[in-house]
């Protein structure tokens, strides 16, 4: 005799799928991972530096900023040389200084976004490349129609998420205001199913 049963999978897995299935709306802004609320992140303690210009306010009114405006910030940080350093670098102090890396090009385009009534930004750090030897940090921004990453280290404009090949901009951490958040690959999110 063949016992079949009416719940042929197990509860458990039902509700992960189903934790999949309604949190797909609301996933990040990146294209292969979900953004999960941290209360803490390996980076804390350097991030001190630059808390007071990621909590930067927005104006009270919503300003729509043209896309030409944003290439033409990330052109001006791209052409700052490329130095590393080890702190992270306030806007202010990339303004006087000769060269910026990755870390303080990205706070400067963040905050000069933000007093320019940009919403929905988020500083990541990642990795360029899944097989990148050093981290990198980059803006992302959501609009109401599209997605964009903003790397005024590497790139001279903005490029939109679905236009990206899928090994780029590999996410770890994202900080947006003071809300910190750390990614999972959609394909681990998969493989627990």
């Amino acid at each position: 005799m063949v016992l079949v049963s009416i719940v042929p999978f197990a509860r458990r897995r039902i509700l992960v799928f189903a934790a999949v299935f309604f949190v797909l709306p609301v996933a990040s802004c990146f294209a292969s991972s979900f953004l999960f609320s941290a209360k803490r992140t390996p980076y804390d303690h350097q991030m001190a530096r630059i808390q007071p210009v990621l909590n930067t306010p927005a104006p009270i009114q919503h300003a729509v900023l043209p896309l030409s405006l944003v290439n033409h910030w990330i052109g001006e940080l791209r052409s700052i040389p490329y130095r590393f350093s080890m702190e992270w670098k306030t806007p202010n102090e990339i303004a006087q200084a000769p060269a910026a890396d990755c870390k303080g090009k990205a706070v400067a385009l963040y905050q000069r976004m933000r007093e320019n009534g940009a919403r929905n930004l988020c500083l990541v750090i990642g990795k360029r490349t899944p097989v990148s030897r050093s981290t990198h940090t980059w803006v992302e921004w959501t609009t109401a129609s599209v997605t964009f990453v903003l790397d005024p280290t590497i790139n001279w404009g903005a490029q939109a998420v679905n236009e990206i090949p899928e090994n780029l901009y590999v996410p770890y951490y994202a900080y947006a205001g003071s809300r910190k958040y750390r990614a999972a690959a959609v394909t681990s999110l998969y493989a627990r199913l």
